[in-house]
């Protein structure tokens, strides 16, 4: 477990180490650079994260007003920083060759205490188009319908899917209920003509991939 550092530790072994050394908080903490009277820095990053992982860009600047001490102006800055992310993703770069190539991008929904449920969406070069939050909390795979997973994935004309959900229990098994919702999503990428291509569960010990395992079929 790391040692928990101020910005200014931060700051200094980022310059050191690179921009790969933050975690995930802690780069969260660059970017809003002090917390308020009430909330420190650190408590502050914690639940803008939170925030992050369970909202879409066009309802995030809203969400992250909510939280106290997130002004617009921080609120807008920590957006335009993710969104600025995602344009570099679109690049040839950030394509994905293989499913399981998208973990990076999702890795810090591993660590989440509620279950959170993601679609990715590619173009035919496969190229990440968007990565949305389907649902979050709901603990069973079975309410998740295919409308609320291909409904978006039609709007951006994607080319295929890549869907993933995390186990906060830490085991990587797939559970009936994500088998059942696997072979549903099937089914319906085969009549939409929006292939599938994947179903990843992560945890802190790594992912599972439906694909891998020759189980979406």
């Amino acid at each position: 477990m790391r040692t928990r550092k101020n910005n200014l530790q931060i700051r200094e072994l980022t310059l050191k180490n690179g921009m790969s050394f933050p975690s995930d908080e802690e780069l969260v903490m660059l970017v809003i650079g002090s917390g308020t009277k009430t909330v420190p820095v650190e408590r502050l990053a914690g639940k803008i994260l939170s925030v992050v992982l369970s909202s879409n860009p066009e309802e995030l600047v809203g969400k992250l007003q909510l939280i106290n001490g997130v002004g617009q102006n921080k609120a807008l800055s920590i957006a335009a920083a993710l969104e600025l992310g995602r344009r570099m993703n679109r690049s040839p770069q950030g394509t994905i060759g293989e499913p399981r190539d998208v973990v990076p991008f999702i890795k810090g929904y591993a660590v989440q205490s509620q279950e959170h449920f993601i679609c990715i969406t590619l173009n035919g070069a496969r190229e990440i188009l968007s990565i949305r939050v389907v649902c979050v909390g709901t603990g069973n795979m079975a309410v998740i319908r295919p409308s609320d997973i291909f409904a978006e994935a039609m709007k951006e004309r994607a080319s295929a899917i890549i869907v993933s959900h995390n186990h906060p229990s830490g085991s990587l098994s797939p559970s009936d209920d994500d088998i059942k919702t696997t072979r549903r999503l099937v089914d319906a990428s085969e009549i939409l003509g929006i292939a599938l291509l994947d179903h990843i569960i992560i945890a802190r010990g790594g992912y599972f991939s439906f694909a891998e395992h020759s189980m979406l079929r």
